[in-house]
């Protein structure tokens, strides 16, 4: 799992430098918290989960790490796409959408934390842990 966690956080990267990149050449700046939404969702939190999964393949290999990773990417395309449409064109009618998407997000990271103290530091991942310093 780690490592679909990686590449999918470079994906979020390029389109988080292309929004920036494309707000810095028409000057408008509209979308900043769309940008800051993928760099951080997207691209920070996707590869911090993925390093941890690589580091620590007994919460890789589970059905939370599996359904975390799809909450988070059907819930981050949904939050950001609906929230980029309705500040570009004030359609209102699509604050329910950013609102779904950001609690399959919010679940998703619920569901990490649970992985997270379920399997990391657990008898299974004491392997792991001697690479890693805390």
């Amino acid at each position: 799992m780690g490592k679909a966690y990686l590449k999918v956080a470079v994906v979020y990267l390029t389109l988080g430098v292309l929004l920036g990149l494309t707000m810095g050449i028409v000057q408008d700046f509209r979308l900043a918290s769309v940008h800051a939404h993928i760099n951080l969702l997207g691209w920070v939190s996707m590869a911090v989960f993925g390093l941890i999964y690589h580091f620590y393949p007994a919460a890789a290999d589970t059905k939370l790490a599996k359904t975390q990773f799809w909450l988070h990417n059907i819930g981050l395309p949904l939050m950001q796409g609906a929230l980029a449409i309705e500040i570009l064109t004030g359609a209102s009618a699509l604050i329910p959408i950013v609102i779904a998407g950001s609690l399959l997000i919010i679940i998703g990271v619920i569901l990490f934390a649970i992985n997270v103290f379920k399997h990391v530091g657990s008898a299974s991942s004491k392997k792991s842990d001697r690479h890693v310093s805390a």
